[in-house]
């Protein structure tokens, strides 16, 4: 194999290297694109309940029975914790057997 040939063969290897990167990258994205739809739509359910009823909900569960959340439960875990009724609760969202960054 001639050097020319080496050179041809590492330069096909990083771009297809280059590709598969961008390609995980934008899976990534679009999984963390997803994640926040999901936090915005609990945080958006709290303000309106806030906004109606002039206190944040204590769970989820209310926001699902009376403001209509809806979210795919078998692919996020949410974290609502209420601190006071008058304090927006902190929300986070993981998507099931997401890795830890």
């Amino acid at each position: 194999m001639s050097k020319r040939d080496i050179l041809k063969l590492a330069v096909f290897v990083a771009v297809i290297a280059a590709a598969f990167a961008l390609v995980l990258h934008i899976d990534t994205s679009h999984d963390n694109a997803e994640t926040e739809i999901v936090r915005n739509a609990v945080r958006n359910a709290a303000l309106t309940c806030y906004a109606v009823e002039g206190a944040y909900p204590d769970s989820v569960d209310y926001l699902r029975d009376h403001y209509r959340l809806a979210y795919d439960e078998e692919r996020y875990y949410v974290t609502y914790e209420a601190f006071a009724s008058n304090r927006l609760p902190d929300i986070y969202v993981t998507e099931k057997g997401a890795k830890a960054q």
